[in-house]
């Protein structure tokens, strides 16, 4: 007899600091789900405590058993931007500039996020990163 597949009954994409998830943001989002928290507490944590001091989102599939899955993705975008700028983007992106970072910078951050990007393509992807730091008035210099 083959094995029964679990049923899924909720989905929720959270964006969580790495390695110290608060319990509150947690129970807000996936309080009635019945999934024991703490145990989703403990296994983001240790999933991404190699990644301290960013924002990682996480995908957490509850099944009607109660138990639990987590998919990891990439930090946002702008959150990668931030962090090479070294502050936050323009109050008016197209009026003010923020910063500027530099085509390797770019290149780096494509290269992070390229698995959850819609392209296996690196041009491409800096493409796509570099359109997010014009929306928020960061300049990309060569």
């Amino acid at each position: 007899m083959a094995p029964k597949t679990k049923k899924l009954t909720h989905r929720v994409t959270l964006e969580l600091n790495a390695g110290n998830a608060p319990v509150v943001d947690l129970g807000k989002m996936l309080g009635q789900t019945g999934v024991n928290l703490v145990e989703v507490k403990k296994a983001y944590d240790a999933a991404t405590s190699d990644q301290r001091g960013d924002v990682v989102p996480v995908v957490v599939s509850v099944f009607e058993d109660r138990s639990f899955e987590l998919r990891l993705k990439t930090p946002p975008t702008a959150f990668l931007i931030k962090k090479a700028l070294g502050g936050n983007g323009s109050a008016r992106p197209g009026h003010e500039v923020a910063g500027k970072i530099t085509k390797v910078q770019l290149r780096e951050i494509a290269e992070r996020k390229l698995p959850d990007l819609n392209t296996v393509d690196v041009e491409a992807a800096m493409r796509t990163i570099a359109g997010t730091a014009r929306s928020m008035g960061v300049e990309v210099v060569d």
